[in-house]
């Protein structure tokens, strides 16, 4: 699939936990000692096929997931990876993109921003039908603001940087009937105006919205009711290559090629997505079941590498993987972080033990073999201009975490092998992880030994591992057995981390906030990192500082891995300039078998 139109936070809400295959014990064979690490430079981003292509064929996808997806297919609405997944072959962004992930003038709908005024116009093509025949306006690029704005959203995207159009404020909280910053010129453009222009505006930023929703068909539907409605479950309208016929609740997805795709009729008829648990996603990438396999887990690359009936595509991820520290609560009537003064890791030293205690370099090394590094940072190396390659982080260092340990006052004052906080009392932290294959349940073992190591007790949640979409739920909601979690963010093409950690984001999952941190935000996007080096800059204070106070401990850097079918032809994973959905051929009736 595509993923180069991502504009906004996609992937946001996701929390996917990216645990390697570590055993913690003595068995070298069970720790990979033996592997040949891959040189993920060298992955290719492009699937060769020279083979001629049959006409249509069907493309099948494996989503490969331990958990059901959830079905929300609506930009507007979804929370996971998986669901992102699916809509990206249907996609409504109307947003291309171009270097540095920046918006192109190639999609749907140009941009102009006029700096000084604080206004940006957006004009859409003419002529262009939804996959119903029913004709795509401005309104259908308008629409969405008013979903997310509305008194009765119940997603996650009214966050700051949404707040920054003016008037969505004021309609959000009843003091308005429209949204004052938003005009319609015309059938085929609207101007929008807002509090502040950054650079963030250039890359989807600064509350400007990536995608299209059909007005036509979703506004007699109440706002509470969308993420219920068969119009986002059931029956998406889309503008992208494929609509979906056919859905398995949490299962699989049938799609037939979009015969009004602006772009032309996709030459495939169908693509047709399955859940695959990661336990049994090789064997069927092996027997020829997929054509593809989607979020296919990188622990599990030794698995498929050496299979002679595809190819295996990689890329940098627009990601990172994170420990992330319980600090305090989501307050929904005034749509703000309430950090806990008295939370049990309020004090930063045992945060930074916590970290120094993980031996990530031992996981990277010995289990991903190449796929992931260890992460110094909260941006990932793929944004070459704002990543701080000096910036040190927290390498493993069990001695350094047993010293912070003593400074904060927690010392083992009965012997027992853990440390007690500084009134005496016992000290557990309690982790939420998710569930997974066998290696990611090793790995979750591998790291609460790491912290025993240091005299830290760290305890599951719930005496065990979580299923995906509870792990979510309990993460958004705060559960109050959750003291620590792992999991990971994708920052789509937007760098910009204030839709992640500002006071006012839902996303903002540690709970954390200072007038400091809201400070060093703004300065990322004000006017006046408007100036490159500026907000460079602004990029640097803002990583260390989030260094500084552990409350987000980035955990690794990630290289995508993509397998494919050798009988498909035109694919690529490229995040600019790469061959488009309508494109995708076949050159068998069914996938390549390991003979």
């Amino acid at each position: 699939m595509k993923k180069k139109n991502w504009l906004m936070l996609l992937l946001v809400g996701i929390i996917t936990l990216v645990l390697a295959a570590c055993g913690g014990g003595s068995d070298d064979k069970d720790k990979g000692s033996e592997k040949e690490k891959v040189d993920t430079s060298a992955l290719p981003d492009t699937a060769e096929n020279d083979a001629e292509a049959i006409k249509g064929g069907t493309l099948k996808v494996g989503l490969v997931s331990d958990a059901p997806f959830q079905g929300i297919f609506n930009w507007e609405l979804y929370k996971d990876a998986y669901d992102a997944a699916i809509m990206n072959w249907t996609s409504n962004s109307i947003f291309d993109t171009k270097e540095d992930f920046l918006i192109a003038d190639t999609g749907l709908g140009k941009l102009s921003v006029d700096e000084d005024a604080k206004k940006a116009t957006v004009t859409i093509e003419k002529d262009v039908k939804w996959s119903d025949g029913k004709p795509f306006t401005i309104e259908d690029v308008i629409f969405p603001y008013y979903i997310i704005a509305d008194k009765d959203y119940t997603g996650v995207r009214y966050d700051a940087d949404f707040q920054n159009i003016v008037g969505a404020k004021e309609y959000h909280d009843g003091k308005a009937k429209d949204i004052s910053g938003i005009k319609k010129i015309d059938d085929y453009t609207m101007e929008i105006s807002f509090k502040k222009i950054s650079p963030a505006i250039y890359s989807g930023g600064d509350g400007l919205w990536g995608y299209a929703a059909p007005k036509h068909q979703l506004e007699n539907v109440k706002i509470k009711d969308l993420v219920k409605a068969d119009e986002v479950r059931k029956t998406p309208v889309t503008l992208g290559a494929f609509v979906v016929d056919k859905i398995v609740n949490g299962e699989s997805v049938q799609m037939v090629a979009n015969k009004n795709y602006w772009k032309g009729q996709p030459k495939l008829d169908k693509v047709v997505i399955e859940v695959v648990p990661s336990s049994s996603a090789a064997a069927a990438m092996k027997a020829g079941k997929y054509d593809l396999l989607d979020s296919y887990p990188a622990n599990a690359y030794a698995d498929v590498k050496d299979l002679k009936n595809i190819q295996i595509l990689g890329r940098p991820e627009l990601a990172y993987s994170y420990l992330g520290v319980k600090l305090g609560k989501w307050d929904s009537k005034k749509g703000e972080v309430v950090v806990n003064e008295d939370a049990k890791l309020k004090d930063p030293k045992v945060r930074q033990a916590l970290a120094y205690a993980m031996n990530i370099e031992e996981v990277s090394e010995a289990y991903y073999d190449g796929l992931r590094t260890r992460a110094n940072s909260l941006i990932p190396p793929v944004f070459e201009t704002y990543y701080d390659d000096s910036l040190e982080g927290y390498k493993y260092d069990v001695e350094k975490a047993k010293s912070l340990l003593e400074e904060a006052g927690y010392k083992d004052t009965n012997n027992d092998g853990y440390v007690e906080d500084p009134d005496g009392k016992e000290f557990t932290i309690k982790m939420a992880a998710m569930q997974g294959s066998d290696k990611d349940e090793k790995i979750v073992q591998f790291y609460i030994q790491n912290w025993k190591d240091a005299g830290i007790k760290v305890e599951l949640t719930t005496g065990r591992t979580i299923e995906f979409n509870s792990f979510y739920d309990k993460v958004q909601a705060d559960d109050k057995d959750i003291d620590i979690f792992m999991a990971a963010w994708g920052t789509g093409t937007n760098p910009s981390p204030i839709g992640l950690y500002a006071k006012n984001a839902q996303f903002n999952y540690s709970r954390y906030t200072t007038p400091e941190l809201e400070d060093l935000l703004a300065d990322i996007d004000s006017k006046e990192s408007l100036d490159a080096d500026h907000r460079a800059e602004a990029f640097t204070k803002w990583q260390e500082y989030m260094s500084e106070q552990a409350v987000t401990i980035p955990m690794y850097f990630r290289t995508e891995i993509v397998p494919v079918n050798n009988r498909v032809k035109n694919y690529d994973v490229k995040y600019v300039d790469g061959v488009q959905l309508q494109d995708i051929e076949v050159t068998a009736d069914a996938p390549e078998k390991v003979k």
